[in-house]
């Protein structure tokens, strides 16, 4: 690790970043300083921005990401580098906001049924039935489940954020992971790597995902990320309020949960138009 390499990461773990924020800041000044062939502190804010751009352009990367690499580089060049001139110079994207995929209860029967394997099956039941990011479900610990009958819940260990929460955990999922439990014997990961000294990658997961969509005829089931976004719309329209929502999915604010309520469409088609409302025109 280079000497500014490792200065940025301590200035991130000084003020409390999460493990993976750091590495996804380190990876994306890592990719600056490979487009350039250079250390990052030798590079002007045009040079910069030209990368932005080339991230945009020619890698055709989402604004989300794109967003991830300025942050990073804001951060290196404001806070690590006391670059200020430089730091006000790299711009942010407006990204735009798209209503994100849900699968249907029946799609989701369908994909769990198209699942090749146990493990891939109780990888993704688990995502969906607790309303986990892929990270989280990832770096489940068996000890992490709780299913004493007066306390049946998953713990969520350093979410986004670096908040540990508590989410659901149902009976059906409860004894799929326990035939999982009794066919692989995990430890102390509940879905371990392929050496088993680590806990699966997140890549791993969304391959798992993407052979049971294509298995299932999914074809705009988009990432894995859409069993969270499923989760909580049909808590939505099963009547479980925006508040307890929150709380599962781990929001830090109640206006990330709150867009669901455009994607809840039992909610939508079980609403009258104000059409209906008026009184009849005389014949």
């Amino acid at each position: 690790m280079t000497k500014l390499r490792q200065r940025m990461d301590d200035a991130m773990v000084l003020r409390g970043f999460a493990l993976r924020t750091r590495e996804t800041y380190l990876g994306c000044v890592a990719g600056l300083a490979k487009h350039y062939h250079k250390p990052p502190d030798q590079l002007d804010a045009q040079q910069i921005q030209a990368y932005l751009l080339h991230l945009i352009q020619e890698k055709k990367l989402a604004y989300a990401s794109v967003n991830q690499a300025a942050c990073a580089c804001r951060f290196l060049f404001g806070q690590v580098l006391q670059q200020r001139k430089i730091w006000l110079d790299i711009p942010m994207a407006k990204v735009p906001k798209r209503l994100p995929v849900v699968l249907s209860r029946d799609e989701i029967g369908r994909l769990f049924a198209a699942c090749g394997t146990l493990r891939a099956r109780t990888v993704l039941m688990t995502t969906y039935a607790a309303g986990l990011r892929v990270s989280e479900v990832c770096a489940l610990q068996v000890s992490d489940i709780e299913s004493a009958p007066d306390r049946m819940c998953l713990k969520v260990r350093q979410g986004k954020g670096g908040r540990d929460r508590y989410t659901l955990l149902s009976p059906r999922l409860l004894e799929t992971l326990r035939r999982y439990w009794q066919t692989a014997r995990p430890h102390p990961w509940l879905f371990p790597n392929q050496a088993g000294d680590g806990p699966m990658q997140d890549q791993t997961a969304q391959r798992m995902y993407r052979a049971a969509c294509d298995r299932a005829g999914l074809t705009n089931a988009a990432g894995i990320h859409t069993l969270r976004h499923s989760f909580a719309t049909h808590l939505l329209e099963a009547g479980v309020d925006l508040h307890t929502i929150q709380r599962l999915l781990g929001h830090g604010h109640l206006s990330t949960t709150m867009r669901y309520l455009h994607l809840a469409r039992q909610r939508l088609t079980g609403t009258p138009s104000p059409l209906e409302l008026l009184e009849p025109a005389p014949a």
